[in-house]
């Protein structure tokens, strides 16, 4: 038979041990939201770069894009697609934004 002052410290103790492994099953979130949302377009971004390569896509459409990651994907640089293959990589990337949880406000296309 368990006596009844050992019963409140056996508990506290279970209580301490539970809690205790809460806490370090919980990883610490390593980025903002902002933050992890340009990092998941960049690995896209990238992704599709590798499989389409570069073919069609001008100088000044890629500056325009690195300088958006380059800023957080954030900013007031937009990157304006106008060639076919622009704007098909846009349109990839669009659905790929979408399917990943962002908003179409995040991404950076727009024209004069």
């Amino acid at each position: 038979m368990i006596a009844l002052p050992r019963l409140p410290a056996a508990l506290a103790a279970l209580v301490l041990v539970a809690s205790a492994g809460a806490a370090l099953a919980q990883p610490a979130p390593t980025r903002s939201w902002a933050e992890e949302k340009c990092h998941r377009y960049r690995q896209a971004f990238d992704d599709a770069l590798k499989r389409q390569g570069r073919a069609g896509l001008s100088a000044d459409f890629l500056a325009a894009h690195d300088r958006f990651l380059a800023g957080g994907c954030g900013g007031p640089d937009k990157v304006c697609p106008r060639s076919p293959r622009e704007i098909d990589l846009a349109n990839v990337m669009t659905v790929r934004a979408m399917n990943a949880g962002m908003a179409s406000t995040f991404l950076p296309w727009a024209c004069p």
